[in-house]
């Protein structure tokens, strides 16, 4: 009997959890950069671009690529194959405002799989200075919606955006 409660305690208990865990998540970073938007722009929309300020790629030299369709155009895909800390996936590009924003669709395979949108968009803050915006979104989807009452997902990569978005500073206004 005492077994049958515990057992019972903990469906209780998992059926709350799931109930006032959060549904989505939304992450995002900004920076102002020396350039102009469409050289900012031009730079960004390119997902071969991203190996050289993405903190991921830092993580993992040997990391294994293979991109697919036309750089900077819907459909353009990147697929990576790394080490624990980058995992397996790949970025498709799905939408692209000419000289405002890119969608794209980020699908994990490894560590675990999952979806999430992703968006760069830049925007002029002056004739030689843009701001950049990264973000990610996406549903918490059970187990792992129980998971995110206990961790932040703003947390967990907020440091990785703002470290990239630092190395595309760098990397742009040396331009």
């Amino acid at each position: 009997m005492i077994v049958l409660y515990v057992v019972l305690s903990l469906v209780v208990l998992t059926l709350i959890l799931a109930a006032i865990a959060p549904k989505n998540y939304n992450v995002s970073r900004s920076i102002e950069i020396k350039r102009p938007k469409n050289i900012v722009f031009e730079y960004l929309k390119s997902l071969k671009n991203q190996d050289e300020w993405s903190p991921w790629g830092k993580r993992d030299p040997n990391m294994q690529t293979e991109f697919k369709g036309i750089d900077g155009e819907v459909g353009a895909t990147n697929y990576w194959k790394g080490n624990k800390q980058v995992g397996e996936g790949e970025q498709e590009i799905t939408k692209v405002e000419e000289g405002k924003r890119i969608e794209t669709e980020l699908r994990f395979l490894k560590p675990f799989k999952s979806t999430s949108n992703a968006y760069i968009e830049a925007v002029e803050v002056g004739s030689d200075r843009t701001k950049v915006i990264w973000g990610f979104s996406g549903k918490n989807v059970f187990p792992m919606s129980i998971m995110m009452l206990f961790m932040s997902m703003d947390k967990a990569v907020g440091e990785d955006f703002e470290e990239g978005l630092a190395s595309l500073k760098e990397i742009l206004e040396k331009q």
